[in-house]
């Protein structure tokens, strides 16, 4: 298999991801859950990903589908398309698996995976996240990382855009 379909292989969903995660919790490995647009993918992102990576095992990212992100993010978004998101972040070595999701939160994704960790960054209290009642009801546990100031898809699309 070469670098390319390694990234491919790691973008994935539910029937392939299945059997995967009896495999990770017979092995007792860690398994922490997170999830976003990630439009444009900047160092914000990227040290969120890395502290979420370093909270478990195996990093599972929930992918916000394009339909998905124009009903969150309005029209003219996604800035790109799906797969070229969730081939961006598969690339990381510290990313395990990518799955897209089309609905608006990702609650059936966080109960089909059930994780050990659920990640989100920002001002939320535990109890305010989607999923946080299923993760803590099998003994999970919820973690929010700090958003970095002045890194935001949005200050970087008004940057552009001010740029023209």
């Amino acid at each position: 298999m070469n670098d390319m379909e390694y990234i491919q292989s790691k973008v994935t969903n539910e029937e392939k991801l299945k059997y995967t995660l009896s495999y990770y919790r017979f092995k007792g490995q860690k398994i922490v859950f997170t999830n976003g647009c990630f439009d444009l993918l900047h160092r914000g992102h990227v040290e969120y990903l890395l502290k979420a990576s370093g909270l478990g095992d195996v990093l599972i990212i929930g992918l916000n589908s394009d339909n998905s992100v124009q009903k969150l993010k309005g029209p003219g978004r996604p800035l790109q398309d799906e797969y070229t998101r969730a081939l961006i972040l598969a690339s990381f070595s510290f990313v395990d698996h990518v799955i897209l999701f089309d609905e608006d939160t990702p609650l059936h994704l966080i109960e089909f995976l059930q994780p050990d960790v659920l990640v989100k960054g920002g001002d939320y209290m535990p109890e305010e996240i989607v999923g946080s009642n299923v993760v803590t009801a099998i003994g999970g546990t919820v973690q929010i990382i700090d958003y970095i100031p002045d890194f935001s898809t949005t200050k970087l699309i008004d940057k552009l855009k001010s740029a023209e």
